[in-house]
């Protein structure tokens, strides 16, 4: 059983690809480090936001199968960009990045402007919190 409930009250504007509100009992919380798009050479790769969203989702996913988790447990995810502009004119397509390699169960999140991230040529950066049983 998931020790997270997702909840999105009728009297806030309907969420597209977040929760307005996650609860968590029980279970061990898991605190993933900022993942940005590093292949395993510790190069960041991808072009373009979307390809760097992807690899760094793919890579915050590793984490956290590694610490015994899966999508559905995350409860909390932080978005860090250098472009928020850009971040919203590509929203679908990270949506689509997010369905295919995340699932459909969304955490409560938030996306953050920054003027740089710890890897320069990096415009992304995802971090979270999950929940495991």
């Amino acid at each position: 059983m998931n020790p997270i409930t997702r909840i999105n009250p009728a009297e806030l504007s309907p969420p597209h690809g977040f929760s307005h509100a996650v609860t968590a009992t029980g279970g061990r919380l898991v605190f993933l480090a900022g993942q940005t798009a590093l292949d395993g050479d510790g190069k960041v790769v991808g072009a373009t936001l979307p390809e760097q969203f992807e690899t760094a989702l793919a890579n915050l996913l590793t984490a956290l199968r590694a610490a015994g988790g899966a999508p559905t447990s995350l409860a909390r995810v932080t978005v860090y960009t250098t472009d928020v502009a850009g971040y919203r004119a590509h929203a679908r397509e990270l949506g689509e990045v997010w369905r295919r390699l995340a699932g459909r169960e969304y955490p409560a999140m938030a996306v953050v402007g920054a003027v740089r991230l710890w890897d320069e040529q990096a415009m992304v950066e995802i971090d979270g919190i999950a929940v495991l049983d």
